[in-house]
Formats: structure tokens, sequence, C-alpha cells
């Protein structure tokens, strides 16, 4: 295959002895921005992470070089299944996928290709290499825009971009493929807006993103912008639920050790700080935490952007360790050493 590349490591990351007894999980889109700190999460926890990216946004220095590394598609479902019996994998981190609601507009086939199409190609994969637990990135743009201040895991769901259409139908095809094979045991996380940094050599290169983009803007000395500032909220700008990339990390394992031990959870669990701000908010945090002074410009709205999403993380907290261990102020300090050290 034109696309395949494996790395294995010379050396065990731990003792041959205790690789025996673990689990091994593989992560996609492990190269990527939150799936290399997911990939971290994992080593922390004695457990071994295996790999797969095709590099289309993740790099593969994120991936430490004990880590078995497969370069590759989701959507080759051929290569997905040996990566899983070559490894012996338990179970599967599925964050792979095209993540930009705005550029879902525009190419909403590319969208379904790489969310939904690649979803059903993971799972079938699963299915012939006999791995039994799922834990799925999904979103907080199942929603749309709600029509409660905080929405839970019984809110309605209204996506209102093809992503969130395509995240909605990765999680149908999960609850789908759980309830055919009673074998297989699967939970979606539905992220809000992550942000910040664990580690400094770990940075969202995004050019979509929030704090992506006034971090590229100030690095190359210019000013951030803000899209859309007429929406129906307290300043105008859209108001968002922030969460630290690192406890959302810390989560995903705690699903997959969940899934593992056999503990019975809910199909679906928002990852939420219960606190919304806005994105004039975050700039003027930014000029704080930076000490470089901005008024940032505003232009015009992006497609698929509800006004005001903010959740309720309690179910989580309660069955996945799901927890704001970060202040805002410290995710965008993080996320901006970051990104100081990646330009440095």
């Amino acid at each position: 295959m034109d696309l395949l590349r494996v790395r294995t490591p010379s050396a065990p990351a731990w003792p041959a002895i205790r690789l025996a007894r673990m689990s091994k999980w593989l992560v996609t889109g492990g190269a990527g921005y939150i799936g290399s700190h997911v990939v971290r999460a994992f080593r922390d926890e004695g457990i071994e992470p295996v790999v797969l990216d095709n590099l289309s946004s993740g790099l593969e220095k994120f991936v430490p070089k004990q880590v078995p590394f497969v370069l590759g598609d989701i959507r080759d479902q051929e290569l997905v299944t040996n990566t899983l019996i070559d490894h012996d994998c338990v179970g599967v981190v599925h964050v792979a996928g095209y993540k930009y609601a705005g550029l879902s507009v525009r190419d909403p086939l590319a969208t379904y290709s790489n969310n939904v199409t690649g979803t059903a190609s993971v799972l079938a994969a699963m299915d012939l290499a006999g791995v039994k637990h799922i834990v799925f990135s999904s979103s907080a743009s199942v929603y749309g825009t709600p029509d409660t201040e905080l929405v839970t895991e019984e809110s309605p769901n209204h996506p209102e971009s093809p992503y969130g259409e395509s995240k909605l139908i990765g999680e149908w095809l999960i609850r789908d493929v759980v309830r055919a094979r009673e074998a297989i045991t699967g939970v979606c996380l539905r992220y809000f807006n992550v942000v910040g940094s664990g580690s400094k050599d770990l940075y969202d290169a995004s050019a979509h993103n929030l704090f992506s983009l006034v971090c590229a803007a100030l690095v190359a000395g210019k000013t951030p912008t803000i899209f859309g500032g007429d929406y129906d909220t307290p300043d105008g700008t859209c108001v968002r639920d922030y969460i630290h990339v690192a406890d959302l990390a810390v989560s995903h394992v705690a699903a997959a050790k969940a899934l593992a031990k056999g503990d019975k959870l809910l199909p679906a669990y928002n990852l939420g700080s219960g606190d919304g701000l806005s994105v004039r908010e975050i700039m003027d945090m930014f000029a704080s935490v930076t000490g470089i002074p901005f008024e940032p410009e505003v232009a015009e709205r992006r497609p698929g952007d509800p006004a005001r999403i903010v959740a309720d993380g309690t179910a989580a907290a309660r069955d996945i360790d799901w927890k704001m261990r970060h202040s805002v102020t410290e995710m965008v300090a993080s996320a901006w050493k970051a990104w100081q050290h990646s330009a440095g």
C-alpha cells in the first residue's frame, strides 16, 4: 500500500514482563493535537498505545519514539484490521476525523467520507479482529444551538453543520454495532472547545481553532480576528465552553479502563465545564497573559458556528474521572507556551 509505513520501537518503553500484562489500545489520529495527549495519558497509566494516523493534520514528532506508529488512513479497513491484530489491541480510541464545522459546510463530501465512512471502517475492522471496546471522539456540535443554558446528555440533537451531522451518525453507528454485537462495548465523548497544552512540545497546529489562530497571529506580530460580532450574546461574540486538552485525555483513559472492566456506561458523555466565556473574553485573557495589548479585528461569521453552547459535565464526573483540573488562565498560558516553543 502506498501510504503504509510502520514504525516499531527498537526497545520497549517498559520492562517486557510488564508489557505482557498490559492491554494495548489503538489511538486513531494519535499524531494529532488531541490524540497525542491521549497517547501520553495512556502511557502515564502504564497502558501501551499504538498510533495510526495519515498525518493529514497530525505530526509524527508528536508520537513518542517508544510508541508503535502506523502511517495510514482509517478508511483502509484491511490496514486497520491488520494493525489491531498485529499489535494484539483490545480497544480503540477513535480520534481521527475531519473536524472543522465551517469547512464542512463547503465540503460535506470530505467530511462524510472521513467521519462516517472512516468510523464504519474502524468498526468493521474491530469486528474482524475481535476487538471489543471503542471510545469515540464525538462533539458538542451534535447539539447545534441549544435552547437551554446548559446542555445535558438528554438535550435534543440538532446539528447545524455536516461536521455535527457526521459526528452524530458516528454515534449512531457505534450504538447500532453495540446492539448487534453483544461482545462490543462503546462510549462516545462529546467534546466542547478543547484548548491548552499538556506539554510544551505538543501544540494545536490547526488553522481553524480559536487558540491556535490567536497564538499564530501574535507570534507573527499580527492582530487576531474574531469571526462574528453580532451574535445574540452579551458582547456579540460566540460563547463557548473551554476545556483543557490534558483533562480531556485523562477521561479517555478512564473511559477505556471502565469499558475493559465491564462497567456500565452511558452511550455518551459531555466533557464540559458548566461555564462559558465569550470569544472576546478569551482575547482579553490572551492580551493579559502574553503581555501583548491588542484590539481584535472583527470579521464575518463563519458558517456552522452556533451562538452559545455550554455543557453540564456531571455525568462524566461521576463515571469517567472528568474534572476541570486547569483554569482558563492556565489553558491560555499553556497554549501560548507551547506555541512559543514550536515557533522557536
